[in-house]
Parts: structure tokens; sequence; C-alpha cells
């Protein structure tokens, strides 16, 4: 189909464009009246019609962030771009266009209908985020492998699929391919699939599809094991002990260590080493059982604290509430006394009585508040002081079972220099009856080569060590450090926005009452 734009200039998809084409669309809409006015916010706008613009670039709709539906067909788009900030979108057309390859829809976990079709695509691919995907319309592109039919598979929400005027549609068995491997499809290129056809589909394709499905399924049963791993890592990492459940620490500690990695050849040194490490993974495993108990206990305290918190300030906004209820009840009728009342002298007296009434409320209002402020601020400063010793003695625990795995690397450090010293008397003698690797026998030249040797690698241990100790320390003392700044700056907040209700509240009756004083009652 020739695009009506073809022979014109490509035009620039700018706010100057976006503000006619919702203005032209908005007359039923509140948005599109706005949308005349200069400054016009998009956020607003649910629906976006730019077919027919000779657009080449999607660019400019990140201001749309609401947007649900989106038509951009009949351009001469090259490529899917622009597209990330609108997450709300649902409905997306991009037909008759120039684009080649799918791309630029990882954020549209909300799409449920794409149109593609009359594009140059070849390959279906990169449309995983689209969970929600129902309809998807690709005829008359460039798609000839049948590969991209199992691809589709793994939307289980899909029920409408078009691919007609592709080289894959004029396959022999492409109707039956496509409903055996797709089975909850319901229409395939704009036709219901009948019961029938599924079944023979299925018949003729079963030996396959078995196998794909058992494939399937030991791809799901490693996806979920990996999502399971992923999880236990954040909470690991939530409790500052992540790695520390198995032999990474010490494993880490001889990854750059050339020197301890050949003095293990020694004579002796491979049991020295094994006991060595299931000593020190004992330790490590110490602090992390002791790290998710720590976390437990840091996590209810939050809990805690914050359910403190949201029970003062919801008693505290219900006695507010009442007192207002009561102003308002004795307001309706102030104002029905007034109405009545004929009598200047009596009018000037009522009204003199309701600014009071205003002014009592105003302080009973913010007498509360002022009240909560300090509930909650010993609230805070008890939590504060809580979460502080939690953290503090969290620490101190593990500085302890860290100086454990000082002492370990210090005694092994010590038997390895031993057997390395008594090795090289044997040499020197030659009484050694073991052949010692090239590489470990350079370090045996003299005395002072296999101290340095045995000392650096004692030194690169250590060093791991200290890191991870350090490392730990510092991220949970930053942790509770904004935790606690954080709750602090929430109440700060809180306060802010409530002082400000009681005030536009209090504005808003105290201009009643003079807008009152000023009207027909007092002429």
């Amino acid at each position: 189909m020739n695009r009506l734009y073809n022979s014109m200039e490509p035009r620039v998809m700018d706010d100057n464009m976006l503000k006619l084409a919702v203005g032209e669309q908005g007359p039923r809409q509140e948005a599109g009246q706005l949308a005349k006015q200069e400054g016009i916010l998009f956020k607003d706008v649910l629906s976006l019609q730019l077919d027919f613009k000779n657009i080449l670039h999607i660019d400019n709709l990140w201001q749309f962030e609401h947007l649900r539906k989106l038509q951009l067909d009949n351009n001469i788009i090259e490529r899917i771009e622009g597209l990330e900030n609108l997450t709300h979108l649902v409905w997306l057309d991009l037909s008759f266009n120039n684009i080649e390859t799918i791309e630029g829809l990882d954020t549209l976990a909300n799409l449920e209908d794409l149109s593609l079709s009359s594009n140059r695509i070849a390959k279906i691919d990169s449309l995983d985020a689209l969970v929600k995907l129902q309809v998807l319309s690709l005829g008359n592109n460039q798609i000839c492998n049948m590969m991209n039919i199992i691809y589709l598979r793994q939307f289980k929400a899909l029920r409408t699929l078009s691919l007609s005027g592709n080289p894959i549609a004029e396959e022999e068995d492409y109707k039956m391919f496509t409903c055996a491997y797709l089975p909850d499809l319901m229409y395939l290129d704009f036709r219901r699939i009948d019961d029938h056809m599924k079944e023979l589909a299925a018949i003729k394709h079963q030996y396959s599809i078995d196998d794909l499905k058992h494939q399937e399924n030991l791809t799901q049963a490693w996806r979920e094991e990996e999502q399971a791993r992923r999880e236990d890592l954040e909470e690991h990492k939530a409790a500052f002990v992540e790695h520390l459940n198995d032999s990474f620490l010490f494993d880490s500690m001889y990854a750059e260590d050339v020197e301890g990695n050949k003095l293990d050849c020694l004579p002796g040194v491979r049991e020295l080493f094994e006991t060595y490490k299931d000593k020190f993974v004992i330790i490590c495993l110490n602090i992390f059982e002791y790290g998710l108990k720590q976390q437990e206990k840091r996590k209810a305290e939050l809990d805690s604290f914050n359910e403190c918190i949201q029970e003062a300030i919801q008693e505290n906004q219900a006695q507010g509430k009442h007192r207002i209820a009561q102003f308002e009840e004795k307001y309706l009728l102030s104002l029905s006394a007034i109405q009545d009342e004929s009598e200047l002298t009596n009018i000037e007296k009522k009204i003199e009585e309701y600014s009071e009434d205003i002014t009592e409320l105003f302080n009973v209002l913010m007498t509360l508040e002022v009240q909560l402020v300090e509930q909650l601020e010993e609230t805070i400063n008890m939590f504060e002081r809580n979460i502080i010793d939690l953290v503090g003695l969290f620490i101190e625990n593990v500085q302890s079972l860290m100086a454990q795995c000082r002492d370990l690397e210090n005694h092994h450090h010590e038997k390895l220099l031993e057997i390395s010293i008594n090795t090289l008397e044997k040499i020197v003698k030659g009484e050694l009856e073991e052949d010692l690797p090239d590489g470990l026998r350079a370090l045996f030249v003299n005395k002072d080569t296999i101290v340095n040797a045995v000392g650096a690698s004692h030194d690169i241990h250590l060093l791991k060590i200290d890191n991870r100790e350090d490392e730990l320390v510092t991220r949970i003392n930053s942790w509770c450090t904004n935790l606690v700044d954080k709750i602090h700056k929430d109440e700060i907040t809180r306060n802010r926005k409530r002082v400000k209700e009681i005030n536009q509240y209090i504005d808003h009756m105290q201009s009643e009452l003079d807008n009152m004083e000023g009207s027909d009652i007092i002429d």
C-alpha cells in the first residue's frame, strides 16, 4: 500500500504538532480544549492520534505519561524509539511504516494490542516484556521462519495473531503449525480457529510439541531456581551477609594469591589447607546465620515502630475530625440563627461568637498537632536508640567473628611458614624426596625469598578479611543513618503538611465569615 505522505518532506514530531493533534482530537475531552492553551501539560491525555503525519522519528512523547492509546500508523518511521516513558500504554499502532526491527518496547508491560503490520520486519523478537499482550498484528512483513511462531508461545494471554502477507503464511503447514504450537490462540489472520482444527493440529505435531514442552518445563524450572536465588541474594544483602553462607570469602582470598596457590603443592600443606578452609567457612556460616536473625530483629523493630506511628496519627486525626464535625454542626445552627435574626445588634453578636469559635477550633487543632509532634518525636527517638543499639550489637559480634577468621589465618600462616622453612632446609641438605613443580621450586632460593612469598600470601588473605568486614560495617551504618534521617524528614514533611491543611481550613472558614459580614444579611 502506498503511503500518502511519501512525496512530502519528513515532519518533526515537536510540541506544536502534538498540541495541534491533541486539540483536533479533543473537543469531546477536556484535555483537548486545554491543549489549545499555551503551556498545556499532556499528562492527562489518554489517547493520541498521529497517523498520516509523515513522521520519521518518534520524539517528545515523554510528556504523555498516562497515555493509553497511541496511533502512529501510515508514517515513514524507521525505528521504534522514544516510547520508554509511556508505561501505561495499552494499544499501539505502528502499521504502514518502514520499521525493520522490533525494539524499544521493553518498558511497555501493560501493552495488550500491538500492530506492526505492513512494515519490513523479518523476525519476531524483543517482545518479552509484553506479558499482557493479547492482540499482535504483523501482516505484510518479511517473516519467513516458522521458529517465530514458537517464540510467541511465551505470551500466555495472546488470543489474536495476524501474519498474512508474510512468506511464512505461504508455507503448506502454516495454519496447522500455528494452531498446534499456539493452542490458546482464538483468531488467526482474522478468522476464528475452530476446535476441530486445533484437535487435528495437536495430533499432527504431538511428538514435537511434547519434546518442546519438556524443554520448556526444564527452562521454566531453571528460571524459577534463578529467581529464587536472586530473591535469596537480595534478602542476604538486606542482612549485609551475602555470600557468607558458602566458601566465597575464603575462595576470594586465594583467587589473586599466586604465591599461596604455589605453596599449596608443598608436602603436608594440602591437609593443612583443607582444615583451615573447613574452620574458616564454619565461622562465615555463623556470621551469615547471625546476620539473618539480626535482620529479622531490625525488621520487627521497624514494623513495630511504623505501627505505633500510624496508630498515633490515626487517633489524632480522629480527634481532629470529631472537633471539626462539632464545629461544622454548630456553624450550621449559627448560620440558621443569623439568617432568622432581624436585629442588627444580635446578628453582629452571633457573628462575633462564630469568629471566636473559629479561633477556638484553630487553637484546638494546633494543640492536637503539637501533642502529636511531641508523641511522635518521643517514639522516633526511642526507635532511633533501639535501632542504633541493634546495629551496634550486630557490628560488635560480627567483628568478633571476623577476628576469629584472622586468628585462623594467623595460625595457618605460622604453620605454612614452618612447613616452608623445613622444606627449604631439606632441599639444602638434599633430603627432600618429593619433586617440586618448577614454579614452586623457584621460591626456595633462600630463606628470605620463601619468607617473603609466605608473607605476601598472608597479607592478601588478611586484606580480603579486613575489606569484607569494613564493607559490612560501612553499609549497615549507612543504612541505619539513612533510615533515621528519612524518618525525621518524613515527620517534618507530615507536620508541615498538617499545619498547612489546618491553616487552609481555618482561612476558608474565616473567608466565609468575612463574606457573611459583607452580605445582605447585615445590610
